[in-house]
């Protein structure tokens, strides 16, 4: 019989999942990943025009839903300028600095599906050459790809089909440690996604039909802001964003709870879910930090600006680093994978 949360699978599912470049705007790779599993657990989905994908687990009460989401989309680049010098300018997709990606490894993807290995670096690297190599600044002019194919100006990587508006993916360095962390690029959300699809898995081999109809859905364009705000139904009461808790200074987040949002950028979360998640933390022994996270939004957040008339909230695995070499511990895994169990096979109650 299987054990939940089985937070050793989720790690597993977790490399998967990063492993599969996937930045905002060509993620159907990873997208077919989810719904392969899905398909395995026999779980109804469908596409939206904007290649999100949507599961839906039918529940006892039909009129009254729920939704959660998280996003496989992350963090990455495109081709801006093929330079003279036989090097790549990026443009950034994602709210991150240069400085995250310096010394990267990276994919380039060309229009034609081939794929070239590359690093990103500083155009002064150079020590012996460069005088200002550790102070000059890391910005769109100095940083550069240098692809892995032997090419010295711009015509040499055109003739290999590299062209503006390629995809650019950064090599996640997945790593699972045997004291329960596990780091990469890309837990964010890549972490929720797969705790969402173990939460799936539960509730089918379990048999268990929920209180509402609820609704998954993996969206693919959170990190420019737009994942989740559309296809929410009119019967959706409640929506759950799962994402990453941001840590830092003057944070209670941390890599061995889960993360209960009250407010980011875009303001206060709904305060009767949020009281609603802190009572079946308690009353399930679920371990819990509430934070105000400050430079932050999230797919429930557009939702709300969308117009949607839905109650709001946010948790999340603890991540340390957000945006950069990211970790985080199977204890805060395991914990957000309790509360959503508890979240939906609770009811909706009256706020």
């Amino acid at each position: 019989m299987t054990t939940y949360p089985n937070v050793n699978e989720t790690k597993e599912l977790i490399k998967q999942l990063v492993s599969i470049p996937s930045p905002s705007g060509n993620t159907e790779k990873v997208i077919q990943y989810v719904e392969d599993f899905l398909h395995d657990l026999q779980v109804e989905t469908k596409h939206n025009r904007k290649g999100g994908l949507i599961a839906t687990l039918p529940g006892a009460n039909d009129k009254e839903h729920r939704m959660l989401t998280a996003h496989v989309d992350t963090l990455g680049a495109m081709v801006k300028e093929v330079k003279s010098n036989g090097r790549l300018r990026l443009d950034l997709i994602g709210g991150f600095k240069y400085n995250a990606i310096e010394g990267e490894y990276c994919e380039i993807q060309t229009t034609s599906g081939k794929v070239y290995t590359g690093t990103i670096l500083m155009h002064q690297t150079s020590v012996h050459v460069y005088k200002d190599a550790g102070k000059a600044e890391r910005n769109q002019e100095n940083m550069e790809v240098r692809i892995d194919a032997k090419v010295e100006n711009a015509d040499d990587i055109r003739e290999l089909g590299i062209d503006v508006g390629d995809f650019v993916s950064f090599d996640p360095r997945v790593q699972i440690t045997d004291n329960g962390f596990i780091k990469s690029r890309h837990l964010d959300d890549k972490a929720s996604v797969a705790g969402l699809m173990q939460l799936i898995k539960r509730v089918k081999e379990e048999n268990i039909t929920l209180p509402h109809t609820t609704h998954f859905l993996i969206s693919n364009n959170e990190e420019i802001g737009y994942g989740g705000n559309s296809n929410i139904n009119p019967e959706t009461v409640e929506y759950l964003a799962v994402d990453m808790g941001a840590m830092g200074d003057g944070q209670t987040t941390d890599e061995y709870t889960v993360s209960i949002c009250v407010k980011d950028a875009s303001g206060p979360y709904h305060y009767g879910l949020r009281k609603h998640l802190v009572e079946l933390a308690e009353s399930n022994n679920i371990v819990h930090k509430l934070d105000i996270y400050p430079y932050y939004g999230s797919d429930a957040s557009a939702a709300i600006r969308a117009g949607h008339d839905i109650i709001h909230g946010l948790i999340g695995p603890g991540i340390d680093s957000s945006h950069a070499y990211e970790r985080t511990h199977e204890t805060s895994l395991d914990y957000t994978e309790q509360l959503l169990y508890q979240y939906v096979l609770s009811e909706i109650v009256s706020y």
